[in-house]
C-alpha cells in the first residue's frame, strides 16, 4: 500500500512541475500563433483557410459561417 501512495505523490509532483514548465511555453506559443493568424486576417480576404476560420470564430465568439469581412477587418485592427 505504501508504494502506491509514494508513486501517486511523485506523479502529482512531476505533473505540477510539468505544468509550470509547459505553461510558459504554451503562453509564448499562443502569442506567436495569434500574431501569425492576425497577419493572415489582415492581409487576406474571406474565405480564409479552415484553421484560420476556426480560430477567428473562437476570437469573435461567432460561428465561422456568420463572420463577415467587415467584422474580420475590425477585429484585425484591435
Amino acid at each position: 500500500m505504501g508504494a502506491r501512495r509514494i508513486r501517486r505523490e511523485q506523479r502529482r509532483v512531476d505533473m505540477a512541475q510539468s505544468r509550470l514548465v509547459n505553461g510558459l511555453r504554451k503562453v509564448k506559443e499562443r502569442a506567436r500563433r495569434q500574431d501569425r493568424l492576425r497577419a493572415i486576417v489582415t492581409n487576406g480576404k474571406l474565405p480564409y483557410a479552415p484553421s484560420v476560420m476556426s480560430w477567428l470564430s473562437t476570437e469573435l465568439n461567432k460561428p465561422s459561417r456568420l463572420i463577415t469581412q467587415d467584422e474580420a477587418d475590425a477585429w484585425a485592427k484591435i
